[in-house]
């Protein structure tokens, strides 16, 4: 049904044996990032996982875009839930020399999504008030999130794509931001990871207007003070597995 599972040529290790579990859509997708000390980002992770390096910068990534046509393996649209607004707060780290990405938090604005997620991938997903709509030729994206329990932090950014779409090159930044096949989390003492699929990116880099961002009080915002790095996806579809205890 899926031709993306037939497309595995750009992975670098193969699709996890047993059946992915859901499917989703990511649309009007922005890539933001920013480089951030090594010793600074460390400081925020689980003991169990090290931050991933690119030129001897870690990178933090906000990353705001539309869920859609969210299908659990062999059902038909989720209901009540099949499309969403999110917004993640990702780095990048490696578990015993296998890359993949960490998140500190995924706002969403649909309670239910964020109450199986936290459940079934023990992710840590927070409900927020989103709105996103075209205004000018730029996607609008305003988040405030309202998760009892969490930091209050809000965000909002104008942005578009500015050139013609391309596949990053391997060993390129582009390419080292993007192609991560896996995240990583933990619970205590246990390690987890999560296994990812999709196909190469097509990316186009993109411009953006930050209105607002109190999206990661944990690190100072003198990091935030510099131009990001911008990449746009108008599309791809993604394949999930559950987590699978690796300690």
């Amino acid at each position: 049904m899926y031709q993306e599972l037939n497309k595995i040529e750009h992975r670098p290790l193969p699709l996890p044996s047993s059946p992915w579990v859901m499917t989703q859509k990511w649309d009007q997708l922005l890539f933001m990032h920013w480089p951030i000390p090594v010793d600074e980002l460390k400081k925020h992770l689980p003991p169990q996982l090290e931050p991933d390096t690119f030129d001897g910068n870690s990178w933090i990534g906000l990353v705001p875009f539309t869920m859609n046509d969210i299908r659990v393996h062999g059902l038909p649209k989720v209901p009540y839930a099949s499309s969403f607004l999110e917004l993640n707060v990702r780095t990048y780290v490696t578990y015993k020399g296998k890359p993949g990405v960490y998140f500190f938090t995924l706002d969403a604005n649909h309670k239910l999504a964020v109450a199986a997620a936290r459940t079934l991938f023990s992710l840590p997903y927070v409900h927020a008030d989103m709105e996103m709509k075209e205004m000018n030729g730029m996607v609008d994206f305003q988040s405030e999130r309202t998760h009892r329990g969490f930091p209050a932090a809000s965000f909002h950014v104008a942005y578009r794509p500015t050139s013609p779409v391309f596949t990053a090159a391997e060993g390129s930044i582009e390419h080292w931001l993007t192609a991560r096949y896996c995240l990583w989390t933990t619970k205590g003492k246990h390690v987890y990871r999560g296994d990812i699929h999709h196909v190469e990116w097509e990316l186009q880099k993109a411009e953006a207007e930050v209105k607002v961002n109190k999206l990661a009080p944990f690190l100072p915002d003198i990091y935030f003070n510099r131009e990001p790095l911008l990449l746009y996806s108008s599309s791809i579809r993604a394949f999930v597995w559950t987590l699978a205890r690796m300690s």
